[in-house]
């Protein structure tokens, strides 16, 4: 968890994240390349990619072993260059790269590309020189990109890596790679054969200094940019990583991600079914959702996904309407469009009667969407477009086509597409699943020439997955603007420090305060140290009651057999009190210097059971999980889990995406049970979470949801040493 004080965490740092001044990086006036060679394949490509792509700003090569380069003086030192340059590139061996860096920013210079490779993914020596370079630029006031970077590509400005193979096509995706090989020569390769091109390339490379999030946060600004996609293998600062990502969904620009691999828990055991719910996973899963991100399954995904966003204005709805050559297409569009929440409204009225009057469709009858247009429809899509597109029913246009997308017939097809599609007020995708490889191979089919104006999706799954994502964002970011920022939400923090014991389980009388600190309701609790003070408390809270051990040595109370249920008189507290003692002295595990005494609770039977927590997570700190509890964890699953600190409405759809929910709400037996009370429960929960530092686990399992709302009958708490 975040945060400062051993106890309480700060709760206003980084609250705006910056926007790093990355123009002289991306669009350099002049630029000096430090062990230019003509022989080196890193530095030599990238000089020869620079000037073949369209550099016209100045060029200062600087290798002490060359009198001339590319035409060029070679300068023997950053420092003879006869200007203070926007940009240092760096290609030397990795043991000059740190005093390379360092003069240029002693220079001025304000932002230096390192190539050099053999830093912290190589061996001890390379960790201990990144660790320098970075003392080192901070030092120096110079912005570093990398070392181990493959470059960076602007196509509006200057393309600086060795393994661009052609020159860049302005587009208006900005891609942040953590990998720099898929980077170029996967992200951009695949994408330029298809006609689709970026903005903004980067790639990260060890992100000694720069990393993935500055370069969000700063694509999210430029009026060039559309979309922003980033390939996350890990972030340092997730936090941040949030905040900008949240802030460049509610300023209207999408974010989407490939995030590899996976973000285990942290190293120590957790005790706490919390901890065995919360898979490595879940938590980038919960950051992205809570923050507006779409998280993309593959680099195909994320390049259709993406392409959407640039061609089309947001849809107003998900109301789509498809037209299909084909019936059986059409009808696995449908079971698609459902899979992803589409709305596919009726065709009917006005709409219905344009479309039955087109003779060459040999339709009677009636229309569905999708409609099955036939492969005659193919001859009449302006008409079936007059028909469908003046339909207010209907935010956004699918035209499936299952024909051949080279030969003659496609010519009129592709045409009658690109009319469509420009003259439409909502997006008209295209759906092309016919042949692409023509006779002759040195041609350019029909449609890859429409797909130079319009995109043309190949598979029906990734044409549909791209209009759900032009109108999930649409629904992200009016949810995400609805809410308080991160920022604000960790500035608005409450609850007081509370003293805790460090590195163990904390008893009742030391858990209580700090869950009563944050507003967390429990059952009316005594604890008791002797048969008759158990028996008394037991009458003054009323029959029956609970008895259970209260010992840091056992969490897991019920294992041991230290847990006596039901008990309605005097005589069977006495009796509970002493079995329950006598099973917990007994294990192993616990002597009776590590028994606190027996609680002793009111029993809640006539409600449902539900599970929150806290569990520690590698990257994200702290995870809250909800779900269905006690006995019902195990059977039903389904736990949501969200990053705290997070406001109610991420609260309740994390409620609502459990059976959690359906067991609140539709009960067989009894009225339905309030959700608000759970709801405020995992707030505060998740408020405590972000605050505590000292709580390393927290587990309240089962809540006991009644009508008159939620309490804690067994609490867990664990904390960091």
């Amino acid at each position: 968890m975040a945060g400062h004080d051993p106890d309480v965490a700060a709760t206003a740092a980084d609250a705006t994240p910056a926007v790093p001044e990355l123009d002289p990086l991306f669009d350099p006036e002049s630029v000096a390349v430090v062990g230019a060679s003509p022989d080196s394949f890193y530095s030599g490509n990238l000089v020869d990619n620079l000037l073949d792509y369209g550099f016209d700003g100045r060029l200062y090569p600087v290798n002490p072993g060359r009198d001339e380069v590319w035409g060029r003086r070679c300068y023997d030192d950053i420092a003879d260059v006869p200007e203070t340059v926007d940009l240092v590139v760096v290609s030397v061996p990795r043991e000059y790269v740190v005093d390379v860096v360092t003069t240029a920013g002693e220079a001025g210079v304000p932002t230096a590309l390192v190539l050099t490779a053999g830093f912290s993914e190589a061996d001890d020596e390379g960790a201990d020189l990144e660790a320098r370079l970075a003392e080192a630029a901070a030092a120096a006031g110079i912005r570093v990109v990398g070392p181990n970077c493959i470059g960076v590509m602007a196509a509006r400005g200057a393309t600086l890596t060795s393994t661009c193979s052609r020159k860049p096509d302005p587009g208006r995706i900005g891609l942040v790679s953590q990998s720099g090989a898929l980077a170029f020569t996967t992200f951009f390769e695949r994408a330029a054969d298809r006609d689709l091109h970026f903005s903004h390339i980067v790639s990260t490379g060890n992100e000694a200094d720069l990393g993935l999030t500055d370069y969000v946060a700063y694509l999210a600004e430029q009026d060039t940019v559309d979309v922003v996609c980033t390939y996350v293998e890990g972030v340092d600062d997730p936090e941040r990583f949030m905040r900008v990502a949240e802030r460049a969904v509610r300023n209207g620009t999408p974010v989407l991600t490939v995030k590899i691999g996976q973000s285990d828990l942290a190293e120590e055991a957790t005790l706490s079914h919390t901890g065995s719910l919360t898979g490595s996973d879940e938590g980038w899963d919960a950051a992205v959702d809570q923050t507006g991100v779409q998280r993309v399954p593959d680099i195909p995904d994320l390049l259709s996904r993406a392409t959407a966003h640039t061609a089309y204005d947001d849809p107003d709805s998900d109301r789509v309407c498809i037209a299909s050559t084909s019936g059986g297409l059409a009808s696995l569009l449908a079971d698609m469009a459902a899979e992803r929440d589409l709305s596919l409204p009726d065709i009917d009225g006005a709409t219905q009667d344009d479309l039955l009057g087109i003779e060459e469709l040999l339709t009677y009858g009636e229309f569905h969407n999708p409609a099955d247009i036939r492969g005659y429809g193919a001859e009449v899509l302006p008409e079936i477009a007059d028909a469908v597109l003046d339909d207010d029913a209907f935010d956004a246009y699918v035209f499936a086509i299952g024909l051949s997308g080279v030969d003659e017939r496609a010519e009129t097809i592709a045409a009658d597409l690109e009319t469509i599609a420009d003259r439409a007020d909502d997006p008209v995708y295209v759906l092309w699943t016919g042949r692409k490889a023509p006779d002759d191979p040195t041609a350019t089919p029909p449609y890859a020439r429409l797909r130079q104006s319009v995109p043309v999706y190949e598979d029906p799954g990734r044409c549909l997955d791209a209009v759900a994502s032009t109108t999930q964002y649409v629904a992200d970011s009016d949810r995400v603007a609805s809410r308080p920022s991160r920022a604000d939400l960790a500035a608005g923090l409450g609850g007081a420090a509370v003293d805790l014991p460090r590195g163990r389980v904390l008893t009742w009388a030391e858990a209580e305060p700090l869950l009563d600190a944050y507003d967390v309701p429990v059952v009316d609790t005594r604890v008791a140290t002797d048969a008759d003070e158990a028996a008394a408390a037991a009458e003054d809270l009323g029959f029956p009651v609970v008895c259970k051990i209260d010992s840091p040595a056992l969490p897991h109370r019920t294992d041991v057999g230290a847990v006596a249920l039901g008990l309605d008189s005097p005589a069977t507290v006495r009796a509970a009190y002493d079995d329950v003692m006598g099973a917990a002295v007994a294990h192993a595990d616990a002597d009776a210097d590590d028994v606190a005494g027996v609680l002793v609770q009111p029993m809640i039977d006539d409600g449902v059971e539900a599970m929150l927590g806290v569990a520690p997570g590698e990257v994200f700190g702290s995870l809250v999980t909800v779900g269905p509890g006690g006995v019902l964890v195990e059977a039903l699953g389904g736990s949501e889990t969200l990053v705290p600190p997070f406001d109610h409405s991420d609260a309740r759809r994390a409620v609502e995406a459990t059976a959690l929910d359906e067991l609140l709400t539709d009960r067989r037996e009894g009225d339905p049970l309030p959700v608000d009370g759970v709801v405020d429960m995992l707030v505060h929960v998740g408020d405590l979470a972000a605050s505590v530092d000292a709580v390393a686990e927290l587990d309240l399992n089962p809540v006991v949801v009644t009508a008159d709302g939620p309490v804690a009958v067994d609490v867990l708490v664990r904390t960091d040493e």
